[in-house]
């Protein structure tokens, strides 16, 4: 199974396990400016170079080397589940997304069919959060009407991959102590 949704600076100098809302794009800005001295110029997520990931099919076997013999100081940030939530909700639901369009596009429509989500111009937001609640248990829970989307699934089911196929983490640290936390790594 090898390690999904791992990065890896080019230097091999740290190796991050990406957890879905959790700082991960401050966290792989961080990485990719420790070895190249710049920030990526655009969204983290959309680089292919400057960086090693999983998803890179060239990056596999380096990541998968480092992570086996422990090599590089390895670590993930975790957050708390209700802010988690929250940015879920507002990033994926309620926002647009940096291609223009909705998040997989015909989600939303789907939400306000089955649950009564609107967020369309001013909304009520705590409502339309409370709507959104009801489906993301219903994802985690039954699996219905689908399965739980990677930015609202269990953080435990993203960290345990890494440590299952074989990884250890030297450090798992909290967004909300973030400057703390990537002090840290960055020593």
């Amino acid at each position: 199974m090898g390690f999904p949704g791992t990065w890896m600076t080019e230097s091999e100098s740290m190796v991050y396990r990406v957890v879905p809302k959790c700082a991960c794009s401050t966290i792989g800005q961080v990485m990719y400016f420790s070895d190249n001295g710049v920030f990526f110029d655009g969204d983290i997520h959309d680089a292919q170079h400057g960086l090693h990931k999983w998803a890179n099919e060239t990056s596999k076997p380096l990541i998968e080397e480092n992570v086996s013999t422990h090599k590089s100081y390895a670590f993930t940030f975790v957050r708390n589940p209700y802010n988690r939530i929250l940015s879920s909700f507002f990033d994926k639901i309620a926002g647009i997304q940096r291609n223009g369009q909705r998040y997989r596009c015909n989600l939303v429509p789907q939400l306000a069919q089955r649950y009564g989500i609107e967020v369309e111009g001013d909304f009520d937001q705590i409502a339309m959060f409370r709507r959104f609640l009801l489906f993301a248990r219903d994802t985690i829970r039954f699996r219905k009407p689908m399965d739980p989307d990677i930015h609202w699934s269990s953080t435990s089911g993203h960290i345990s991959t890494f440590i299952v196929n074989g990884g250890q983490y030297d450090n798992i640290f909290w967004t909300e102590k973030f400057n703390e936390g990537m002090q840290a790594v960055l020593d």
